[in-house]
């Protein structure tokens, strides 16, 4: 029951981030980004914790990501650039909840090479666009990606319940596609659309980790 009350807050949250994103209204937007950010990490909390390794190192993750969220909310380079080494923390952190899961020889399939040559794609896009960030976007899309290619490695080599694989794949992928349009707003066009799309993903894509924690025991 407290799940379904937690999906009912998040999305009206998630509705009224995304309208004050669009008015521009940055105190309200502030406040409300960090209560959605902060209910994904109580969500973890909440859960049951089947594989207690997992969800420490997955809970300091999304504690970084929260970092993350309030430091991009604020205006600026330096709050961007500190938001960005948080995800960048946050993410390591994932790949560690999911180095427990498997063992690391299951990590090599031909869909870690399809993903690789897609993150190659996206930085020689964005590249023209990095100027001084060249270098941390890379680094930033290395880890990402390697973050998604475990979160795959469970989901195809492991035996662990299939829902709680399920949502640890569909969590890795709605953030690399989310932060895709974080990379188009900052580098190449802001606009209102990459955070109509981005935000929604962003967000499904914590929610549906935070949940994977109850659904692997």
């Amino acid at each position: 029951m407290i799940n379904i009350f937690i999906i009912i807050g998040s999305c009206l949250l998630l509705a009224g981030l995304l309208y004050h994103e669009k008015e521009k209204k940055l105190k309200f937007l502030f406040i409300n980004k960090t209560i959605l950010s902060l209910l994904f990490v109580i969500t973890a909390f909440l859960q049951p914790h089947g594989i207690p390794v997992y969800y420490h190192y997955l809970l300091v993750g999304l504690v970084f990501c929260l970092v993350g969220d309030i430091c991009l909310a604020l205006p600026g380079e330096k709050t961007f650039q500190a938001g960005l080494v948080a995800f960048l923390i946050g993410h390591i952190f994932y790949v560690f909840s999911f180095s427990v899961l498997i063992k690391i020889w299951q990590w090599i399939s031909p869909g870690a090479f399809i993903l690789l040559g897609v993150s190659a794609f996206v930085f020689f896009w964005l590249r023209p666009y990095l100027k001084h960030m060249l270098v941390p976007v890379f680094v930033y899309i290395l880890v990402i990606t390697i973050m998604v290619w475990g979160a795959g490695a469970v989901f195809w080599r492991s035996t662990l319940p299939f829902s709680g694989r399920a949502f640890i794949l569909g969590g890795a992928f709605c953030f690399y596609f989310s932060d895709i349009f974080v990379a188009r707003d900052k580098f190449l066009k802001e606009e209102f659309r990459n955070r109509l799309i981005g935000l929604p993903l962003y967000y499904a894509a914590q929610f549906l980790l935070a949940f994977s924690t109850g659904l692997l025991g």
